[in-house]
């Protein structure tokens, strides 16, 4: 009966059932997954999505199916194959290398916290994805989804069009059905974008909810893992799993502090009903045929029971921007060199990166440079009165005076606006064409996100963004799922194997 199964589009939990019932083993999914990955990733390759394989996900499979003998599923996740983001330590036969020539040949010691919890959960790590190097933190031209060790990853929907960055691999291995989840990371819309344009569903987690522990950084004061799904009840799954206290990580504190309570409890078609939901609309307007989507969105959002408090404004809309730039650069200079010296390469700090991309310019900087890194380089200590002030305007902007006092002033429980625009034709030599978003005050607040797709236009998928207040995940989680199921936006890519 297997062999006559379609898996793609399946839920976890409809997986669940078939393993549970005995039609449908881990060691059959990981096979249809790596034989999905041959045809449409690497033949060609098409989507060049998954960096690399795990050499032993078969046998983990294999492991996992004669635990589920002899003690029954472990949790919602055992069995599961995960693909994760290249930038994450897995202490096995995969590198780490945030898709860097530099970090070529780098396998972490210990995994990374989060994969610790998956692996605990019963998960099977399949193999790790392509990013934009460094989490697109390189260069001010690069090309979203482009590595140096990996290549270009390309849009399901149209591959000459860009997946966004930089957990583009994780977005489009999701989106195209080559692993049943996804693992990602952002700074300021790593996760969001890449979902959106992928037509996927993504959760951008508070600051604190998940460990950093393990994770190549930006900066330790906006990085976060976090899941990507095809459906919000995938991604909430995810986030139950990835979600704990971590001792190295003293953000997590939190999660020590909180009663464990599983995001899946919040799958409410009702959650809607009565909710104040605000529609930001300083962050619409840069593409008319989006804006239209998300009409159709609020429509239904009214629907669902959704009492719409339109228009409000997230008063501090590009603000801050120089400084959150100037906060990152300070962050990635002094949270890399942390990294690197851990890693017992040739490599040990920023700066000798820097001249390994000089020393192999034409393997690294064909396409395009590393002015980022060297503004970095050029930044002090964490110390220094302008880290410092801008941090403040940062926090204060993006907090109290952004999410939430929009909150506040029209006693909201979210804010919605569109996650972005269609996703723009790849160009190497002159990088990304972002047309617009939200993502920022999420991202710079720390505070969660969850994009999930309102619609298409001229068949590319376009997100609608759910924000909210520090850790108020379960609420977002709840509104996401309710919307979910009353639009029905997400669509399966069509793809053609290659000849």
């Amino acid at each position: 009966m297997k062999n006559q199964i379609n898996f793609n589009e399946m839920t976890i939990l409809n997986l669940q059932k078939l393993m549970d019932g005995g039609e449908l083993t881990s060691a059959d999914l990981v096979e249809y997954y790596l034989g999905r990955i041959q045809i449409f990733d690497r033949s060609g390759p098409l989507l060049n999505s998954v960096l690399q394989l795990n050499p032993d996900a078969l046998s983990i499979a294999e492991n996992m199916d004669s635990e589920r003998k002899i003690q029954g599923r472990i949790s919602l996740l055992h069995g599961i194959p995960i693909l994760i983001k290249g930038n994450i330590d897995t202490a096995d036969g995969m590198e780490t290398n945030a898709g860097s020539l530099a970090l070529k040949g780098h396998f972490a010691d210990r995994d990374a916290f989060i994969v610790s919890r998956l692996r605990k959960a019963g998960a099977v790590i399949l193999g790790k994805t392509n990013l934009s190097e460094w989490a697109n933190f390189r260069s001010s031209r690069s090309s979203s989804g482009w590595s140096s060790v990996g290549g270009q990853t390309k849009n399901p929907y149209s591959p000459d069009r860009s997946p966004c960055g930089s957990s583009s691999g994780s977005a489009v291995s999701v989106s195209a059905n080559l692993c049943s989840i996804a693992v990602g990371t952002e700074t300021n819309g790593s996760i969001i974008c890449p979902s959106h344009t992928n037509g996927i569903v993504g959760i951008k987690p508070s600051l604190g909810l998940v460990s950093r522990t393990g994770i190549i950084p930006i900066s330790h004061n906006q990085d976060t893992a976090g899941p990507m799904g095809r459906t919000v009840s995938d991604a909430a799954a995810l986030l139950d799993v990835l979600t704990a206290y971590d001792p190295e990580d003293e953000i997590t504190e939190y999660c020590r502090s909180k009663n464990k309570i599983s995001y899946l409890e919040n799958l409410d078609r009702n959650a809607l009903n009565n909710v104040r939901i605000g529609v930001a609309r300083n962050y619409f307007g840069f593409h008319d045929r989006v804006d239209e989507i998300m009409e159709e969105a609020i429509d239904l959002l009214k629907k669902a029971g959704a009492v719409i408090i339109d228009p409000i404004e997230i008063e501090t809309k590009d603000t801050y921007n120089k400084e959150e730039f100037e906060v990152l650069l300070y962050d990635f200079k002094d949270d890399l060199n942390r990294y690197l010296l851990k890693t017992g390469g040739p490599v040990k700090s920023l700066e000798d990166l820097i001249t390994f991309n000089e020393s192999e310019a034409g393997k690294v900087m064909h396409w395009f440079g590393q002015d980022i890194l060297h503004k970095a380089q050029d930044k002090g200590a964490l110390t220094e009165d302008n880290y410092l002030s801008s941090l403040k305007k940062c926090r204060e902007f993006s907090r109290e005076k952004g999410i939430d006092l929009a909150l506040d002033k029209y006693n909201l429980k979210a804010i919605i606006a569109p996650s972005g625009g269609p996703a723009w034709k790849i160009d190497l030599i002159n990088g990304d064409h972002y047309g617009g978003g939200s993502s920022q005050p999420a991202a710079v607040s720390g505070y969660p996100n969850i994009t999930v797709p309102a619609g298409f236009l001229s068949g590319l998928p376009v997100g609608i963004s759910f924000m909210g207040g520090n850790f108020s995940e379960h609420d977002l989680i709840g509104f996401a799922y309710a919307f979910e199921q009353i639009c029905r936006a997400r669509r399966e890519p069509h793809l053609v194997e290659s000849n």
